[in-house]
């Protein structure tokens, strides 16, 4: 699936070969062993210490492995390239493709799922339902049937929860309302004695919802 989402991404058709068809993969093949030949070999006993400086020590090889001519075939890679390949190329995306992990959750009684160890609130008429999830370093979406029903940015504390207020329940959202003031000021027209136990409640630090 993220590999269907990167050739959208980019515009373009991910064609794998035929099983069981040899020939479909004669191509391919064998351009990769030009490759290992002509460009890694001559590199074989050479140190490097980054990428930067492998892709500098293969830039003038490629370049003249390009310009070789075709033995059985006019013209060559680089030639064909720019007669072929070049003109029909687009513009690369404004942005550059987010690799995403896909996953599956089912929606827990609290109208939570836990990604990663980490709770995500949903609309809570989803309790029990099976659910797609994509995950990337900064976000998690959440869809239902092919459509997408919550998004969060990625929070990594384990066991924690984030909470939209929109996804609970109206009894629940009304029990938000309920500030530790108004709790107290409830517990006041009982009696002292009652509100001075919901201060001491209060001053405890209790949670109060999630968060």
């Amino acid at each position: 699936r993220t590999y269907q989402e990167m050739a959208e991404h980019y515009g373009t058709v991910i064609l794998p070969t035929r099983i069981r068809k040899p020939r479909d993969k004669a191509r391919v093949e064998s351009a990769v062993q030009v490759a290992q030949r002509q460009l890694l070999a001559p590199l074989r006993d050479m140190i490097f210490f980054g990428v930067s400086e492998v892709n500098q020590a293969i830039a003038p090889r490629l370049a003249e492995l390009n310009a070789q001519p075709f033995q059985k075939l006019e013209g060559s890679r680089q030639r064909w390239f720019e007669t072929l390949d070049r003109p029909r190329l687009r513009p690369l995306p404004p942005a550059p493709f987010v690799v995403a992990t896909w996953l599956e959750a089912t929606v827990n009684i609290d109208y939570h799922v836990v990604v990663d160890h980490h709770c995500y609130s949903v609309p809570y008429g989803l309790i029990h339902q099976r659910l797609d999830v994509r995950l990337t370093d900064k976000g998690v979406e959440l869809f239902h049937k092919g459509k997408r029903v919550a998004a969060h940015a990625r929070s990594h504390p384990r066991g924690k929860f984030t909470t939209l207020d929109e996804h609970r329940p109206k009894s629940h959202q009304r029990y938000l309302e309920w500030t530790p003031g108004r709790m107290i000021d409830w517990a006041r027209k009982i009696g002292p004695e009652c509100a001075r136990v919901v201060e001491q409640v209060a001053a405890l630090g209790l949670p109060h919802g999630d968060s």
